[in-house]
């Protein structure tokens, strides 16, 4: 399969917080159409601790990529990157003990020749949009989707839950493993958008504004439009990468890794 993108957007904004605990890969100013992988991380851990997390996450991750990748990633790649991942923080905190208990979402994309593979720990996700239908999405590990899937509280409970922003997943090291979800998507077609986001976005959009926004405006409008609605409303940290594809050759249907 061979996929073609536009050039991607990307947005990274401390929003009306201090500073900014997101980081995403490759930075917006460097990012071409040619870009195969792409990096969303939301930090933790306050007191500066949450944008290391980030940012070694961001760094550690890709590392592992440009070191060892050769053809598609695997779910066993992804998940000895996530290890790879781990032991850098190890290090880190080792060096620097006060950053103990600072921890990161990640989302990952990698745009390949067997399809899109994408990849996530924590409540930062992934999109896929056709026509502004939502195509794909991924699940949040989050306390907050765990009552939902138990039929503890409503969609509407859920949406001001308390403890809306509790993750049940991310990276703290390798004294915490965490596992990784991994999915490959092979029904790809040309006009499909992917949006890779932190909670910072989806705090200030449901998905049926998401899906209004990508079926009304072009590509460059859907950031500006985004942007717009986080600034306006959003408390924390925003981020997202939209990834438009122009061309793609021998769809197929997506699967999941079990």
């Amino acid at each position: 399969m061979n996929i073609t993108l536009e050039r991607p957007y990307a947005i990274s904004e401390k929003g009306r917080r201090s500073n900014n605990e997101d980081s995403i890969y490759p930075l917006s100013e460097l990012v071409t159409s040619d870009q195969k992988l792409f990096i969303v991380c939301d930090g933790v851990g306050g007191a500066e601790k949450g944008e290391i997390a980030s940012a070694l996450a961001c760094e550690s991750f890709q590392t592992y990529f440009s070191t060892f990748l050769d053809g598609d990633p695997t779910e066993e790649f992804i998940k000895k990157a996530v290890q790879y991942t781990e032991t850098c923080f190890d290090e880190y905190i080792a060096n620097h003990p006060h950053a103990k208990g600072m921890a990161t979402t990640l989302t990952m994309v990698y745009i390949g020749i067997s399809g899109i593979t994408v990849a996530h720990i924590g409540d930062s996700r992934i999109y896929q949009f056709r026509k502004g239908e939502l195509v794909f999405r991924t699940e949040d590990h989050s306390l907050v989707n765990s009552l939902l899937k138990l039929g503890q509280i409503s969609p509407e409970e859920a949406i001001n839950h308390p403890q809306k922003n509790v993750i049940t997943r991310a990276i703290m090291g390798s004294e915490q493993p965490v596992d990784i979800d991994v999915v490959l998507l092979t029904d790809i077609q040309a006009g499909d958008s992917m949006l890779i986001c932190t909670d910072g976005v989806t705090e200030c959009l449901k998905d049926s504004e998401l899906s209004g926004i990508f079926s009304s405006f072009s590509m460059e409008n859907i950031k500006n439009k985004i942007v717009e609605c986080c600034s306006e409303k959003a408390r924390d940290n925003y981020s997202f990468y939209i990834l438009p594809i122009v061309q793609v050759q021998n769809s197929l249907n997506y699967k999941q890794f079990i």
